[in-house]
């Protein structure tokens, strides 16, 4: 039997979950920013109080144990119950001094908030975000596991469990070289690019889906011979010939500083947007903030990025 001054330690679970995700002793402790040394001590202390190994080690790498994989559901279990009960402790304070875990996209987050966090910050000194990056499936799995407190997405599935407040509109802007055929024109017709190549990023982005969808109604070829992992490296493809592409709005606004290496147009008649949105969960404790916060968003885009894409007026759901 375990001895009451022997149970696991919170840190001790947190570290034994992230070498089990990691399957690596390094990943897991470049993942909780602590040193390798603390992270084994603290995970072999555990296993020492539990008279179990829980990872089986040799050369090829880190592998859970049977005990390792039977004990892995209870330690996840504790950790959620532990961030619902500082969760709730966080409520008693004034949301605006809190530190927010928020999820965004990799081809949002870099071209958005520069212009919202800083004024966010001007209006509310102690208000601060950790941010990260992911994908929408990422994000949104993210915030139903408690991994965030909000994330901003331009897709949403349906969930009785997530409260969804629409942000704004980006457009998706054709882009090719400037050298090519129909480079110069502000509008193309959509049968002018039938049998195009068009470049996007890779199927892991909810982005690449919707060039997708694009490519088939107009005729265009999605080129799968390449896929691009950034934004910058699909700008860099087209300015080499390879091809044409969309690119999101805010993206051309804050990104394109040598406007002559592209052309940037629209095709005609057939407007192609992505509608942002914030999410949370219907049952997180700073849900009432989150809704001002949404109208702050709303607010802050209106008055920096106007002339780049279209504020949503506020729309709950």
């Amino acid at each position: 039997m375990i001895s009451d001054n022997k149970s696991p330690s919170i840190n001790q679970l947190k570290y034994f979950v992230a070498v089990a995700k990691q399957l690596s002793f390094r990943r897991a402790a470049q993942s909780l920013g602590v040193s390798q040394p603390t992270l084994t001590i603290q995970v072999q202390s555990l296993e020492k109080n539990l008279k179990l190994s829980l990872f089986e080690r040799n050369r090829s790498g880190t592998l859970l144990t049977p005990q390792g994989h039977a004990l892995l559901v209870h330690a996840e279990a504790i950790l959620r119950a532990t961030q619902r009960f500082n969760d709730s402790a966080r409520e008693l304070i004034d949301g605006t001094t809190t530190t927010y875990r928020l999820g965004i996209p990799p081809t949002l987050g870099p071209y958005l908030l520069p212009f919202v966090l800083p004024e966010l910050h001007r209006r509310f000194s102690q208000l601060k975000f950790y941010v990260r990056e992911g994908s929408t499936q990422q994000l949104e799995e993210g915030l139903l596991s408690g991994d965030y407190d909000l994330i901003i997405s331009p897709s949403t599935r349906e969930s009785s469990q997530l409260i969804v407040s629409e942000l704004f509109t980006e457009p998706l802007k054709l882009v090719m070289p400037s050298d090519h055929a129909l480079a110069g024109q502000e509008f193309v017709n959509p049968s002018d690019i039938q049998g195009e190549k068009v470049l996007t990023l890779e199927d892991s982005h909810h982005f690449h889906h919707q060039v997708q969808t694009i490519c088939a109604q107009i005729g265009a070829h999605l080129h799968r011979d390449y896929e691009g992992t950034s934004l910058d490296t699909l700008r860099q493809m087209v300015v080499m010939g390879v091809g044409v592409s969309f690119l999101p709005g805010l993206y051309i606004h804050s990104e394109l500083h040598r406007p002559d290496e592209l052309h940037v147009c629209e095709l005609l008649d057939t407007p192609i947007t992505r509608l942002h949105h914030l999410i949370w969960r219907n049952t997180a404790p700073g849900r009432v903030f989150f809704r001002e916060l949404g109208q702050l968003f709303r607010d802050i885009i209106e008055e920096k990025l106007a002339n780049a894409v279209t504020v949503s007026k506020e729309s709950i759901r």
